[in-house]
């Protein structure tokens, strides 16, 4: 599977990630596990910003390349995919 590289990635992917409202996105891979970690604004609300992303161009072309990457159940829903999760420990003051 060919991965992107940041010369590469979709422009359009990267304008609806912004124009939803994420400051900064990080994505990691181990084996068959993404991890994404977004940084938003404190009022930022996920599932209304996720509806309207889902909306933007080329973003079932996005998921459906992202899913080559996750152990996932086939046509499990986005968020089926990325769970929100619950941070343990961070080093910052």
């Amino acid at each position: 599977m060919r991965r992107h590289s940041q010369a590469q990635a979709w422009p359009e992917i990267r304008a609806g990630i912004r124009e939803v409202g994420i400051l900064e996105m990080e994505l990691y891979i181990l084996g068959t596990r993404l991890f994404m970690i977004v940084e938003t604004p404190l009022d930022f609300e996920w599932e209304a910003a996720m509806k309207k992303l889902a909306t933007l161009p080329r973003q079932a072309e996005w998921e459906d390349y992202m899913a080559m990457f996750q152990l996932a159940k086939p046509g499990a829903s986005s968020a089926e995919k990325w769970q929100l999760m619950d941070r343990i420990f961070y080093l910052y003051p």
